[in-house]
């Protein structure tokens, strides 16, 4: 089974997949597992590439993984052309998948198949794309012999810590975070957006990562997936994000917070000097 799902994957230009048993996952969600009906099998987990040349615009006002469209969008088509393929190949068996909002820890399950290590910013760090994947998974009650990797860190070079722009450790407050909370923003909270001349989601603990580093001077840091190179949009305005359809906009990764979350980011950065 792993080498036919492995075949269809690498058509799909997705070439990091690991596979651990199921009960070597932390199920953090029991209840999708039981929806599924899967209680034991086997997790063949994917670490999906999304930086693209678009990402590396010194204008860009939003995280890296923000710039295409949502990666939501892309697991969706992907799983529709895959649960029915395995289970054609394999109508006696049950097959499930997930990304984002999983039965199991990803991070974990990730770094149990084999496909990186985990840094201090708490991202799979991956020797080919660096930290630039997004995870997902099929789940099958299909029992394949194998055993999970052990679960390896980074060498804690300290470089993410330093580069936060917000004193993290300290504050227990993530930029990322802050620009994507709802309401009206502090002060202290308007400043620190201001400052970090973003308006969605941050990079920092990502750029300095030498694990990113040594994959762009490699030059395989970029995504061969087409799906990411569609309509980028790298620093968002005002009046862009005010004239996006209700449908475009839906596509959008930072859409979920809604429209007024972004414009209130947008209007902050055009009330100081700092250029968003």
């Amino acid at each position: 089974m792993f080498e036919i799902l492995l075949n269809f994957l690498q058509k799909k230009n997705i070439d990091l997949v690991g596979v651990l048993p199921l009960s070597d996952c932390n199920v953090t969600r029991p209840y999708l597992l039981e929806r599924v009906n899967i209680s034991s099998g086997t997790v063949f987990m994917m670490a999906i590439p999304y930086r693209t040349p678009a990402c590396d615009d010194p204008k860009r006002s939003i995280s890296a993984y923000a710039v295409s469209r949502d990666y939501h969008l892309f697991f969706a088509k992907l799983f529709d052309e895959l649960l029915p393929y395995l289970a054609e190949k394999f109508p006696n068996n049950r097959f499930a998948a997930f990304a984002d909002h999983s039965p199991i820890s990803e991070l974990h399950a990730a770094v149990h198949a084999g496909l990186g290590v985990i840094g201090k910013n708490g991202l799979l760090l991956t020797p080919k794309y660096g930290s630039y994947v997004f995870l997902g998974e099929v789940i099958t009650d299909f029992e394949i012999p194998c055993r999970a990797h052990e679960v390896n860190f980074c060498e804690d070079c300290g470089a993410c810590k330093n580069a936060c722009p917000t004193a993290l450790a300290e504050k227990n407050l993530c930029l990322s975070a802050l620009s994507q909370k709802k309401g009206k923003l502090t002060e202290e909270e308007e400043r620190i957006l201001l400052s970090s001349n973003t308006v969605w989601g941050c990079d920092r603990c990502q750029e300095c990562c030498p694990y990113n580093h040594r994959a762009m001077a490699t030059g395989t840091i970029y995504s061969p997936i087409p799906f990411f190179y569609e309509k980028p949009i790298s620093s968002p305005t005002t009046e862009e994000i005010k004239n996006m359809s209700d449908k475009d906009f839906s596509e959008r990764a930072y859409s979920w917070r809604g429209r007024e979350t972004i414009l209130r980011n947008l209007r902050i950065c055009e009330k100081g000097d700092t250029q968003c």
